[in-house]
C-alpha cells in the first residue's frame, strides 16, 4: 500500500505526476486521432485518385509526354456534270523547324536568313522561332511548288562543308489549298473557302461535312521538359480524304449562260445583275445557274477597280462597312436569295388556274378598253388603247392585263391562293444551296382583298424567287408535276464509291396533263407570233412568256422606278427537257421591257444549248431555205478552181492580190456562213493583210444589215427575228469599229419591235 503523502512539497509532487500523466495520455489520445484522420484521408484520397481520377490523371500524363500535331485532310474535289473539276486542292506544303538541332545563333540566323528570303516571312520572327527547344516549331503554310524547289536546295546546301548544319533542322508537310479552274464562273453555285479550307458559301459551305474529311496526327514524344523528341519517337496517323462531290451543272452550258448574260448586262446598263437558271423539267437537275457580276473564286475578297474606287470617295469611317456591303453583294446568289415580281410571266398560272377549274376555255372572250377597275382602283393595259374583245389565247399572246383581271375574278381568293400553294411558291424549293429566301405575299394564310386578287392575276404586287419561278414553269412544261430543283446529282469517296445519290422524285402534280399541254400549245404560240416572239429559236419548238414588272423603288437614284425585265420558257414545247429563266434587275437603257431585254438573250442562250443537248431540230421551209452552209477548203487550188468549187457549194466569191494560188480564205473552211455568202481568196501574203472596218449595224433592219455589210466586204449570220420590218438589230458579235479582214463572219440578233411585254 502507497504512502500518503504528508508534506505540502510532497502533496504537490503527487499532483504534478498526476498532471503530467493525464497530458501524456491525452496528448498520445489526440496524436492517435491525428494519424489516424491523416492516414484516413491520405487513403482516401488515394482511393478517390485512383478510381474516379485515373482516366484524366491519364490524360493529362499523355499529354505532357505525347505532342499532337493536326496533318490536313485534302477537301474533296467538285466535279460538273461532265467530271470536269470545278474545284480541287491542289497540293502545297508546310515548311516546318526543328529548333533543336540548332547548335548555336550563328546557324539560327543563318537559317532564318535564308527562309526570309525564301518565304518573304520576317527574318526575326524566324530567329526567335529558332531558338524554341522543340523538334516542330511551324514557320508558313501553303507554300508553292518554286518555293519548295528552293528549301530542298536550301536543305542540301546546308550539308555542304562550308555551311555543315544539320539539314534536319528544315523539313516540310503536306498541305492543301483550293484552286478553282475556272475562276469566276458559277461563283455564286460553287462558293469558296475560308483560310482553314472550311466552306463559306455556295455548294462549299451547303456540303462542307462532306467535302472537308478527316484529318491526320503526327504524334511526338517530348522529355521532362517538354521538348518534342526526334523522329524516331513519332507516330503518323494518316488523313482520311474527303467526299467528291459531283454537280448538275454542266460548265458548257453555265459558259454559254454568262457570255450572253454578261453581254446584255452591258448593253442594257443593267444596275443590280442579272439571273440565267437552266433546269431538267423532269428532274429538277439545275444545267445552269448564273447571278452575272459574280467574284474570282481563287480571289473572292478582292472587289472590282470600279467599286473601289466608289469605295475610296466615302469618308473613312465608312469605308469598311462599305467594302463588307459590297462582297456580301457579289457573293449572293440571286438566283435562290433574292425575291422579285415575276410580272406578266405569272400570267401562265393564272391561265392554267382558270383552265383547271373550268372557269375558261378556248371559246372564251374577254374585253379590254385599255383598262380595268377593281373597286375604285383603275389598272391599265401596257396596250392603252385596247385590245378590244379578244380570245383567251389571244389575251395569253397580247399579255392582257384586263383580260387576267377578268381570269382572276372567276377564280377567286380562295382558289388562287390554293394553286399558288400547288405550284409551289408559297414555300422554300428545298434547293441544296445556302441562304434561299421565301416568297412575300399580301398575307401568310393568303386572303386578299379584290384589288391585290386583281394585280396578282398579272403577277404584280407579291414576290417569288427565281428558282421557286423556275421549278413552277417546269411544272407547265412537264405535265403538271413539281420537281425538286438541286444542284448535286452524286457524292462518291476517294475510292470511287457512290455514298449517296440525290432523288429526283415529284413532289406533286399540281395541275393535269390536259392543262399542261393546253398552257404549253398556246405559249409556243405565243413564242412565233405573240408578245414573246423575241424568245423564238429557230429550229425548235419553243414555248415562252415575257415579263416586265416595276418594282417600285428607286434603287440607283435616277429618278425612275426600277424594272425586272424577264423572260421564262422551255423546249420542245411538245416534249420539254430543259426550262430556262432569264432576268435582268434594273435595266437602265433605252429599253426595259422583257421582250426587248430578256428574251432575245433567251433566245441566244437556247440557241447555243439546244444543238449542244443535241436536241433534235424541226425546221420550217422558210428556216431551212435560210439555213446557213459549211465552207469548204479552197486553200491550195488555183484561182480559177477555188472560185469553181466556192460557187458550186452555194456562195460568190472575191479576189485578194495578183497570184494564181489561194493561200489562205475568209471566212476559214468549216466556218457556217450563209448560203449566198461571199468567200474571201486571198493570192499573196500583201493581199491577206487588207483590212475593213465593221460597221455599227445596231438599229438596222435586216435589209439594211445586208446591204452595209455588202459594201465593207463582211458576211454576216442571222438570229432572232427577222420577219417583218419592225425587226432590227439589237446586238453583233463583233463590236463596231473593229478592224477585220475581208470576208469575216459576224453574227448580228434582230429583234421585232411592238411589244412591250
Amino acid at each position: 500500500m502507497a504512502k500518503k503523502p504528508r508534506t505540502l512539497k510532497e502533496k504537490m509532487k503527487v499532483l504534478g505526476e498526476k498532471i503530467q500523466r493525464n497530458f501524456m495520455l491525452r496528448s498520445n489520445i489526440l496524436l492517435a486521432i491525428i494519424l489516424i484522420l491523416g492516414f484516413g484521408a491520405a487513403i482516401c484520397r488515394v482511393g478517390y485518385v485512383q478510381i474516379f481520377m485515373a482516366d484524366e490523371l491519364q490524360q493529362k500524363a499523355i499529354n505532357q509526354q505525347l505532342k499532337d500535331t493536326t496533318i490536313p485532310a485534302k477537301r474533296g474535289t467538285i466535279y460538273d456534270a461532265n467530271g470536269k473539276i470545278l474545284a480541287t486542292s491542289a497540293t502545297v506544303w508546310k515548311v516546318v523547324l526543328a529548333p533543336a538541332y540548332f547548335e548555336d545563333d550563328e546557324e539560327r540566323r543563318y537559317v532564318a536568313k535564308e527562309l526570309s528570303r525564301i518565304l518573304q516571312v520576317d527574318e526575326e520572327e524566324i530567329f526567335e522561332k529558332a531558338k524554341e527547344n522543340n523538334y516542330y516549331t511551324e514557320i508558313k503554310r501553303r507554300i508553292e511548288s518554286d518555293e519548295r524547289e528552293e528549301i530542298l536546295l536550301l536543305q542540301d546546301k546546308l550539308s555542304e562543308k562550308s555551311v555543315n548544319i544539320n539539314p534536319s533542322v528544315i523539313f516540310m508537310i503536306d498541305d492543301y489549298k483550293r484552286y478553282y479552274p475556272y475562276g469566276d464562273l458559277a461563283s455564286s453555285v460553287i462558293g469558296f473557302t475560308g483560310s482553314d479550307d472550311q466552306g463559306l458559301s455556295g455548294v462549299e459551305f451547303q456540303y462542307d461535312e462532306q467535302l472537308t474529311g478527316t484529318p491526320g496526327r503526327i504524334i511526338t514524344a517530348t522529355n521532362a521538359h517538354g521538348t518534342a523528341m526526334p523522329f524516331q519517337y513519332s507516330q503518323n496517323i494518316d488523313a482520311i480524304h474527303g467526299y467528291n462531290v459531283y454537280l448538275t451543272i454542266d460548265e458548257t452550258i453555265q459558259s454559254i449562260v454568262e457570255k450572253y448574260m454578261e453581254q446584255a448586262i452591258e448593253e442594257h446598263q443593267v444596275y443590280n445583275r442579272g439571273v440565267c437558271i437552266i433546269m431538267d423539267v423532269n428532274t429538277g437537275a439545275v444545267k445552269a445557274m448564273a447571278s452575272v457580276g459574280g467574284y474570282d473564286l481563287n480571289d473572292p475578297y478582292t472587289l472590282s477597280e470600279e467599286t473601289r474606287a466608289e469605295i475610296r470617295k466615302l469618308p473613312e469611317e465608312e469605308r469598311y462597312a462599305a467594302e463588307s456591303a459590297a462582297l456580301e453583294k457579289v457573293w449572293r446568289n440571286k438566283a435562290v436569295s433574292d425575291t422579285y415580281y415575276p410580272g406578266s410571266v405569272f400570267k401562265m398560272f393564272t391561265a392554267a388556274m382558270g383552265v383547271e377549274e373550268n372557269l375558261v376555255d378556248e371559246s372564251s372572250s374577254f374585253y379590254c378598253p385599255g383598262y380595268y377597275t377593281v373597286t375604285d382602283q383603275t389598272m391599265h393595259c401596257h396596250l392603252r388603247s385596247g385590245h378590244g374583245t379578244q380570245t383567251f389565247r389571244e389575251s395569253i399572246k397580247n399579255s392582257c392585263n384586263p383580260a387576267f383581271m377578268q381570269i382572276g375574278e372567276k377564280i377567286g381568293e380562295e382558289l388562287f391562293w390554293q394553286y399558288y400553294q400547288a405550284f409551289g411558291f408559297s414555300e422554300k424549293t428545298g434547293i441544296d444551296l445556302p441562304g434561299e429566301a421565301g416568297d412575300i405575299f399580301f398575307s401568310e394564310d393568303g386572303s386578299m382583298l379584290p384589288v391585290n386578287l386583281a394585280t396578282a392575276s398579272f403577277g404584280q404586287n407579291f414576290a417569288v424567287t427565281p428558282i421557286q419561278m423556275a421549278t413552277a414553269v417546269a411544272a407547265i412544261a412537264n405535265g403538271g408535276y413539281i420537281v425538286q430543283p438541286h444542284v448535286v446529282s452524286q457524292i462518291v469517296d476517294t475510292e470511287g464509291n457512290v455514298q449517296s445519290t440525290t432523288s429526283t422524285e415529284v413532289k406533286r402534280q399540281a395541275i393535269s396533263s390536259e392543262t399542261a399541254a393546253l398552257i404549253a400549245d398556246i405559249l409556243e404560240e405565243n413564242a412565233v407570233s405573240g408578245s414573246g416572239k423575241n424568245g423564238y429559236v429557230a429550229g425548235y419548238r419553243v414555248a415562252g412568256k415575257t415579263g416586265t414588272s416595276e418594282k417600285k423603288v428607286d434603287s440607283n437614284g435616277d429618278g425612275i422606278d426600277d424594272y425586272i425585265a424577264s423572260f421564262c420558257g422551255f423546249a420542245p414545247a411538245d416534249n420539254a427537257e430543259l426550262v430556262c429563266l432569264v432576268f435582268f434587275d434594273t435595266p437602265t437603257g433605252a429599253a426595259y421591257y422583257g421582250s426587248q431585254v430578256a428574251a432575245p438573250v433567251f433566245a441566244q442562250i437556247m440557241g447555243e444549248v439546244l444543238p449542244y443537248m443535241q436536241i433534235a431540230t424541226q425546221y420550217t421551209d422558210e428556216e431551212l431555205a435560210e439555213l446557213d452552209t459549211i465552207a469548204g477548203s479552197y486553200v491550195g487550188m488555183s484561182v480559177t478552181d477555188a472560185q469553181t468549187a466556192a460557187t458550186n457549194d452555194g456562195f460568190t466569191t472575191s479576189v485578194k492580190g495578183s497570184g494564181d494560188m489561194v493561200l489562205a480564205q475568209v471566212p476559214g473552211a468549216g466556218t457556217p456562213i450563209p448560203q449566198g455568202g461571199n468567200v474571201v481568196l486571198y493570192t499573196d501574203e500583201d493581199s491577206a493583210k487588207t483590212q475593213v472596218e465593221v460597221p455599227d449595224l445596231t438599229g438596222y433592219t435586216v435589209y439594211d444589215v445586208n446591204y452595209l455589210c455588202s459594201i465593207y466586204d463582211i458576211n454576216i449570220s442571222v438570229t432572232g427575228q427577222t420577219d417583218s420590218y419592225l425587226c432590227t438589230a439589237t446586238s453583233q458579235s463583233i463590236p463596231a469599229g473593229t478592224m477585220v479582214s475581208p470576208g469575216t463572219l459576224v453574227t448580228v440578233n434582230f429583234t421585232a419591235g411592238g411589244f412591250t411585254d
